[in-house]
């Protein structure tokens, strides 16, 4: 079982940067490919990015290339979004979870879902 939460949200102002970070307890995160995603009031979840286990950022949201990373800390069981030049429309709450099984891409592969963290962008 691992235990993933969510930290580093908040509300900054277009065109800062934050950086969140996804903190694992209970086993190791090194081994797993980690998803980030988000949901903005009233629309569904959507993968942002994953980060495999060496490290490679694969994009599933054209608006975050260019702008978004992710990264890793594997010391600290920590995995990283470093979030810059924010758009109001970046506003969402950010999950991180752990890739178990299928594509990369579907949503339902994910699990060990963290409780999220709240990125507010105003204008």
């Amino acid at each position: 079982q691992v235990q993933l939460v969510e930290s580093g949200g908040g509300l900054v102002q277009a065109g800062d940067s934050l950086r969140l970070s996804c903190t694992a307890s209970g086993r190791t995160l090194s081994t797993y490919t980690v998803g980030w995603f988000r949901q903005a009031p009233g629309k569904e979840r959507e993968l942002v990015l994953t980060i495999t286990d060496s490290g490679r950022n694969i994009y599933y949201l054209d608006s975050a290339k260019g702008r978004f990373a992710s990264s890793r800390d594997n010391p600290k069981n920590t995995v990283y979004l470093q979030m810059n030049n924010l758009r109001p429309e970046d506003t969402a709450v950010y999950y991180c979870a752990v890739h178990r099984f299928g594509s990369y891409a579907y949503i339902n592969g994910y699990d060990y879902w963290g409780q999220g963290t709240q990125v507010t962008v105003s204008s």
